[in-house]
């Protein structure tokens, strides 16, 4: 069956989430060595079955409320994979009950040059271990990080609507443009 991809670029490394056929929730495909890593090894995992477009082993390392919500809304939570891609994850942070966890991730633009977004994964410990509930990034210079709740689908689409009007608003504004902050139509970053 034929699946269309909503690009989210730096809202989650080059196009976030997928609409496809309506599938059972995904369930954890790692279980057993996922549930022994702490957060900055679940990130690492986690990017590489995103670049390694591994969707079943990225979406198995969500909450299992994530897992939940986005299967009802039919959406898959990891982009196209890319052999292109790098990450490194840099630091953490405990921010109440959750832990941020800092990445880089660098791929090609559209123009064959390396792009890096800086991306914050917010991860929480439930029963299977710890698990990606959502994340954050900077999709304009001039504007606070944007959050995306991966236990809320329907925010994480108004967002993403927001950004790509955003885009075209700022594409219609005459004069120079500050590009650095922005990605080819269609696309947030």
């Amino acid at each position: 069956m034929k699946r269309s991809r909503v690009s989210l670029t730096a809202l989650v490394c080059a196009g976030l989430l997928s609409f496809g056929c309506q599938q059972s929730p995904q369930q954890d495909t790692t279980a057993g060595s996922s549930s022994l890593l702490g957060p900055e090894q679940l990130v690492t995992e986690f990017l590489q079955a995103v670049r390694a477009g591994d969707d079943d082993k990225a979406g198995g390392l969500l909450t299992p409320l994530a897992r939940k919500k986005t299967s009802e809304m039919e959406m898959v939570v990891a982009p196209p994979g890319s052999e292109t891609a790098k990450f490194k994850v840099l630091s953490s942070e405990n921010v109440g009950e959750d832990v941020h966890v800092s990445s880089d991730w660098t791929d090609l633009d559209t123009d064959g040059r390396p792009h890096t977004d800086r991306i914050v994964w917010i991860v929480r410990k439930n029963a299977e271990g710890w698990r990606i509930a959502g994340m954050s990034t900077r999709v304009f210079a001039d504007q606070e990080p944007i959050v995306l709740n991966f236990e809320d689908p329907a925010d994480m689409l108004r967002k993403q609507q927001q950004a790509e009007d955003e885009i075209a608003r700022r594409d219609k504004q005459p004069g120079p443009t500050d590009r650095s902050s922005e990605v080819p139509s269609g696309t947030v970053r």
